[in-house]
């Protein structure tokens, strides 16, 4: 993954904005990288949580890698528009999330909340209480999962896992997702079957599962619409983003009884107090494992793009591999515009400099190149292709 003769000269900088794994910054060998949660000029940011959307960026910035997979907290537009790749890590939290997710649906399912909350306020002596839990049982009685049927929204890596637990808890499941890749259809149980559409979905679940993520496709997702003509007694879970739900239907569904329960990680004082909704606090992706792996894997990927260029798991700079021989290399972002390959080719061999093996990807306005010379590319040529119209950064690797 590494490049095989690293300058041994290049120190970089990273600074931390949140709590960063120990797993993940042992990633980052420290005669190679300065770690630090106050640190100037860096060259990469690692965070979780920490809201970017007002945060200075330093003209030093090459990278930011995000413990997780959503993005919501970090300006992508403006972190493209700098050249500046944004990673996550997709995956990487799915099996801590889809844990959750079954959770939820069992304490929806038999009650649990509520009848936890029954038995802890009763009073009396041992054999008082035992007379009040005989009489009060009756009114939490639930479901069990098999043959009930779970529609999952959202086929991604936590979709995935979703479903595929859930046909092994004997439950029909059925998944929606136009945008399913290759390798996520592979790992989907051959028993998950297909719905058209959302609102075929809603009218034939007993619970229905969200996995996407917060977008202008996805915002509002679950409205009152869709909730009108939704299965009677539907459990909704949302472990995905608060704004994939239209929050006043919500309410409204629970008050008519058309939503059984509504399970949700993000709390809201609309919600938090209603007696047939249960709000956690964030604990999707809360277990030592996934912390773990989220921070190994997006310290792994900032590595590689600093030291080699290569781009993998990047939600805004298109995907970056090519073999590295040890020698020299350019990494270059620039605007996706014609001509630009030429140009950088003719500063290059313009000095008389032989390109061993070269790379250049598009996604949307951003373009990514990656060149491997025969001998180290100069200060002057280097400026010299910074300088060109469309160029956004050059690092000689």
């Amino acid at each position: 993954m590494f490049p095989t003769q690293p300058d041994l000269k290049t120190m970089y900088k990273i600074l931390t904005l949140n709590n960063i794994s120990v797993s993940g910054l042992e990633r980052l060998p420290r005669d190679r990288y300065e770690i630090a949660s106050e640190i100037q000029n860096p060259d990469a940011v690692l965070l979780r949580s920490y809201s970017m959307h007002d945060w200075p960026v330093p003209a030093s910035l090459k990278a930011v890698g995000r413990a997780g997979a959503g993005v919501n907290n970090i300006p992508v537009p403006q972190m493209t528009a700098k050249g500046i790749c944004v990673f996550n890590a997709p995956g990487a939290n799915a099996n801590a999330v889809k844990e959750l997710v079954l959770a939820g649906m069992l304490l929806a399912a038999r009650n649990i909340c509520p009848a936890w909350d029954y038995a802890r306020k009763l009073q009396g002596t041992d054999a008082e209480l035992s007379k009040q839990v005989e009489s009060g049982k009756k009114q939490f009685v639930g479901i069990e999962l098999p043959n009930r049927t779970l529609g999952v929204i959202g086929l991604g890596a936590i979709g995935v896992k979703v479903a595929n637990a859930a046909r092994a808890l004997g439950m029909r499941v059925i998944g929606y997702d136009p945008h399913i890749t290759v390798s996520n259809a592979w790992q989907l149980s051959s028993q998950v079957e297909q719905a058209l559409s959302v609102n075929e979905m809603a009218a034939q679940a007993d619970f229905i599962t969200l996995h996407v993520p917060l977008n202008d496709a996805t915002r509002q997702l679950i409205n009152a619409p869709l909730l009108k003509n939704a299965k009677a007694g539907l459990i909704l879970l949302n472990f995905s983003r608060e704004g994939v739900v239209d929050e006043e239907a919500i309410y409204d569904a629970l008050q008519a009884g058309k939503l059984k329960s509504y399970v949700c990680d993000f709390p809201t004082n609309r919600l938090k107090d209603h007696p047939r909704a249960i709000m956690l606090p964030h604990l999707g992706a809360s277990t030592a494992e996934a912390e773990d792996n989220c921070a190994v894997m997006v310290a792994d990927q900032v590595r590689d793009y600093l030291e080699s260029g290569t781009v993998h798991n990047s939600v805004n700079f298109p995907e970056m591999v090519m073999p590295r021989n040890g020698g020299p290399r350019l990494a270059i972002v620039n605007a996706n515009v014609p001509h630009m390959i030429e140009r950088i080719s003719k500063a290059i061999s313009g000095a008389g400099i032989n390109i061993l093996d070269m790379l250049n990807k598009s996604r949307g306005d951003i373009a990514c190149t990656l060149v491997d010379t025969a001998d180290p590319v100069v200060d002057e040529v280097v400026a010299q292709i910074a300088d060109t119209q469309g160029v956004l950064s050059v690092r000689a690797l």
